[in-house]
């Protein structure tokens, strides 16, 4: 069996196939991103998942692809502790990135996003991978990100600038207190999901004028950041993955139409495609 993981910050999907490439297994997880998970729950979370502690001994490759690990150090830190269930598995440990390129592939070049709980981006030729700007995590980077648009609602809570009425739903639906928030970004493990998860509350207002402009710059800096320094952004398709690119697809369109820039496709899931592209070009 091999098993497919495409992990992000927050959740990371499983797919498992059997000796002939059909899919025997879906299962969720929470996600592994070394930046922000001690490695000693890794091991833990990934036993509460009973499906996968039944097949662990079948499994003979595991491809995982996660948040965080476009660092050597933290590849090595995942294949370590899968190694540690997986005993009779071959582990590659790549970065979400190779993840997102290999999903968006629709057999021409193209510059590839990540829009998740995170961001990220890059150029696939459909062989190469070009990274040309590093990823500099929630506290500096991450543009247009969960996190990101997560990190604006709560700053502007607190600092009483959303309008009246967005203001009384939030404290209705919250009622969180600033000792609560600094002890969430700053003492819990996951800080970056933790900001992301207010997400929620803009998607469901989504059309508000106010959530309309907040998210359109965001997105406008996740442009600027993340994609304009690539120069292929200028001719090639700009493809995105992830819930946040999905959700806020109509907002990230009007944002690139303004740049002049080209967006192609906006998948929510990368597993599907990530798991048809292995069956087709690596298995």
């Amino acid at each position: 069996m091999v098993a497919i993981v495409d992990s992000g910050s927050t959740k990371s999907d499983w797919v498992i196939l059997d000796d002939f490439k059909k899919v025997f297994l879906k299962t969720e997880t929470i996600g592994f991103n070394p930046n922000f998970i001690n490695r000693e729950l890794i091991v833990p979370e990934i036993e509460k998942n009973s499906s996968l502690i039944l097949v662990k001994n079948s499994i003979t490759k595991i491809f995982f692809y996660g948040s965080g690990c476009g660092v050597k150090k933290n590849c090595e830190t995942i294949k370590e502790e899968l190694e540690r269930i997986f005993t009779k598995a071959e582990i590659v440990v790549k970065e979400d990135l190779m993840a997102a390129a290999y999903a968006a592939y629709n057999g021409k070049p193209a510059v590839v996003c990540i829009l998740g709980t995170g961001s990220n981006s890059c150029y696939f030729d459909g062989q190469n991978l070009k990274i040309e700007l590093p990823s500099l995590g929630f506290l500096m980077g991450d543009e247009g990100s969960g996190s990101a648009i997560g990190k604006q609602l709560v700053r502007r809570y607190f600092m009483k600038k959303l309008p009246a009425d967005l203001h009384t739903e939030f404290e209705q639906n919250y009622g969180l207190k600033i000792e609560d928030a600094l002890k969430n970004m700053y003492h819990s493990p996951r800080p970056n999901a933790w900001l992301a998860d207010f997400n929620k509350f803009v998607i469901e207002r989504k059309d508000h004028p106010y959530f309309k402009n907040m998210v359109y710059e965001e997105m406008k800096n996740f442009f600027e950041y993340q994609v304009i320094p690539y120069q292929e952004s200028k001719e090639a398709e700009i493809n995105f993955i992830g819930s946040i690119a999905y959700y806020y697809e109509t907002i990230l369109r009007s944002v690139a139409a303004e740049l002049h820039l080209n967006v192609g496709h906006v998948v929510q899931k990368p597993i599907e495609s990530l798991v048809d592209y292995h069956i087709k070009y690596i298995l």
